[in-house]
């Protein structure tokens, strides 16, 4: 008896044996958080887990501004590119260079004529010229500056002072000078930086008070010269009549080439014609004797919004 009962425990234990071993597989034993070194004073180690929690931030506080540190830049476009025209535009772009292309170089009145077919903006347009003069800029009696007087204006009103003194102020305003004065206007131009005009003229008797001025009217091309046409040497209302009306200065840049506004796109087609050509005979008789080979190499005529129309050079 006392040895079947034997039996049967030994039957038992390896089961039991079993089942624990199954358990321990379907759940493996957690292992502690290794705990952190005791400090230097001897105090207590303090377990991972509960430093985890202590230093983890709190879900209702509001995230941190961005700081934008100095070397840190906006993205923004880059300077000089133009932004991406639509397709309508672009379509009518091309087909206004496919006419001009077919047309060619054509002569001045062809050229208004297309010009004005060409008008798309909503404003009243500049007309524009542009001519490309066979000259060495690097050489100084082979530049071409002057003025020329355009039979029809410019379409705008040009606001025009006059450096002048005694009877000449009268002179000047009744031939329609929009300011007139001496030694007023200077000290308001040095003291006030007035600049409220588009043309400043002076007579010969005040350049030494007025070349005073260089450092504030030369930047902006207000400095009357003799070159230009503004040091009034003869008569000051006739010089003035004359800049009212639409007197044009021109010059030749570093590449040789002149530019200058002739009129409006809303001018008769014979009114811009006019213009144009009396500019073109302006820059033959200004042409310098040191000049050698073709003096005018191309002219193209255009307004603010159009492409540029090729002009036969006659």
């Amino acid at each position: 008896m006392a040895k079947k009962q034997a039996a049967d425990a030994a039957e038992a234990k390896p089961s039991e044996a079993d089942a624990s071993q199954k358990e321990t597989k379907a759940e493996p034993k957690k292992r502690a958080p290794k705990a952190k070194p005791a400090a230097a004073d001897g105090a207590p180690a303090v377990p991972a887990a509960e430093t985890a929690v202590a230093v983890a931030p709190d879900a209702s506080a509001q995230p941190a501004a961005k700081v934008t540190g100095p070397t840190e830049k906006k993205k923004s476009k880059k300077p000089g590119v133009a932004p991406a025209r639509g397709k309508k535009l672009r379509n009518q772009l091309r087909n206004q260079r496919q006419k001009i292309e077919k047309e060619g170089s054509t002569n001045l009145k062809k050229a208004v004529s297309l010009l004005k077919s060409l008008k798309r903006a909503k404003f009243d347009e500049t007309v524009e010229i542009h001519m490309s003069l066979g000259v060495d800029t690097t050489q100084s009696d082979q530049l071409v500056r002057g003025t020329v007087p355009l039979p029809h204006g410019v379409g705008k009103m040009v606001r025009v002072v006059v450096f002048c003194q005694g009877d000449n102020v009268g002179k000047a305003k009744e031939a329609g000078a929009d300011f007139a004065g001496s030694d007023d206007l200077l000290e308001k131009i040095t003291k006030q930086n007035w600049l409220e005009f588009d043309v400043a003229l002076a007579t010969q008797d005040m350049m030494g008070k007025v070349s005073r001025l260089g450092k504030v009217l030369g930047p902006r091309g207000l400095m009357p010269t003799p070159k230009a046409g503004t040091v009034i040497t003869g008569d000051v209302a006739q010089a003035v009549r004359d800049f009212k009306a639409g007197k044009v200065e021109f010059r030749t840049d570093k590449s040789g080439n002149v530019h200058a506004g002739v009129g409006k796109i809303s001018f008769e087609e014979e009114k811009l014609a006019v213009n144009i050509g009396a500019f073109i005979d302006a820059i033959r008789a200004a042409k310098p004797t040191g000049v050698k080979g073709h003096y005018i190499r191309s002219i193209t005529i255009c307004s603010t919004m159009s492409p540029g129309i090729p002009v036969s050079v006659t």
